[in-house]
Parts: structure tokens; C-alpha cells; sequence
């Protein structure tokens, strides 16, 4: 039987996030936490089945949680989140969906998505709370520090170093061996050929 999962955040992010699991087929979604006045709505086929101060009760009945809302313009709310799911005891899957490839030398820790398509090579390491989104390539010995999101399309180059809260654009495309520093904004279809 299949463990069951909550997922926290309803919009276009969750959306993908939700094809992701189904295809995974590991987990079963019990439903999802949004706005106190979403309750009873739904999100593709999911009921929405409470909002954040129903988590306490939630976290301890089923255990398994992922972040779905999405990150660009900030990260704080995904941070926020996962410190306090985490105070109160949950269990933070890695998802990872088999149209990905994900390298058995590679490393990935708790409450990050791996999103279709994507591929994580051999000696790569991802933090916690990421998302490596759809068609990312997170090449051979790279480090994405935890709650960064690496958007549609975009590739990390072997040896990079992503440091932590970083968000990267789609289609952006990094230099081999580079250090991208904490808390930066790369938009879309950047280029990043040195040290940020």
C-alpha cells in the first residue's frame, strides 16, 4: 500500500509537482494545504483539506509532506515552511520522477523535487527543499546548496558550485567550475561565465 503525502501550496508549481508523484506512483496524495478560504476547493483532482494551522494535525496523522509552492521571486515562504514542518516532525520525501535521470554516484537530500526530464549526473550533490525543474541538467560534480530552485531548461555545467536560496532562471547556461553565490537572482536565458 502506498504511504500517503500532503502536499503544501496549490497553485501552477503544485500542478507539475502533482504529475510528478502520480508518475512516480511511490506516494498517494491525500490532498492539499492552501488558504483557510480554499478549504474544500480543488487542485487538479485533489481536495484542498486545510490550511497551515491544520498542519500540527495533519503532520502527525501522515507524516509525509512536500513544499509545492513555487520559487522565483522569493524563496522566504518555501524556508518558513519547511523550518516549521520540520519542528513539528515531518517527513520530507525526495521525489523524483522516472522520466528523470538521476546518477546512482549523485546525491539528493529530503524535500527536493526532481522534475520530468530532468538529469542529475554522477558526483552531483543537491541540498534540501530544491527543485530542479523540467529538462534541467545538473552535470557531473556540481553542488546545489539547499532551497534553490534550477528552472526549466537551464544547465549547470560540471564542478559548479549554486550556492544556497539561489534561484536560476530557465534556459540559463553556466560555465564549467564556477561559484554562484548565496541568494542570487539569475533571469532567464542568462549566461553565467564567471564567478557571481
Amino acid at each position: 500500500m502506498k504511504e500517503k503525502i500532503i502536499l503544501i501550496g496549490g497553485g501552477g508549481h503544485c500542478h507539475s509537482c502533482i504529475d510528478v508523484i502520480e508518475q512516480e506512483g511511490k506516494f498517494k496524495i491525500l490532498g492539499v494545504v492552501d488558504l483557510l478560504e480554499k478549504i474544500n476547493q480543488f487542485v487538479l483532482d485533489y481536495t484542498i483539506i486545510g490550511s497551515e494551522i491544520d498542519l500540527p494535525q495533519l503532520v502527525k496523522s501522515y507524516h509525509n509532506v512536500l513544499i509545492t509552492i513555487g520559487q522565483i521571486k522569493t524563496v522566504k515562504r518555501r524556508i518558513e515552511l519547511f523550518n516549521y514542518l520540520k519542528s513539528i516532525n515531518a517527513i520530507f520525501p525526495i521525489i523524483k520522477s522516472p522520466m528523470s535521470y538521476v546518477s546512482p554516484h549523485a546525491s539528493i537530500e529530503e524535500g527536493t523535487i526532481v522534475m520530468h526530464q530532468a538529469i542529475v549526473n554522477a558526483g552531483a550533490h543537491i541540498g534540501k527543499n530544491c527543485i530542479i525543474n523540467t529538462k534541467a541538467l545538473v552535470e557531473h560534480d556540481a553542488v546545489i546548496e539547499d532551497h534553490c530552485h534550477i528552472s526549466t531548461g537551464t544547465i549547470i555545467n560540471g564542478g559548479v558550485q549554486v550556492g544556497r536560496e539561489t534561484f536560476i532562471g530557465s534556459g540559463s547556461v553556466t560555465k564549467e567550475y564556477i561559484t554562484i553565490t548565496s541568494k542570487s537572482f539569475i533571469p532567464a536565458n542568462s549566461l553565467i561565465g564567471k564567478n557571481q
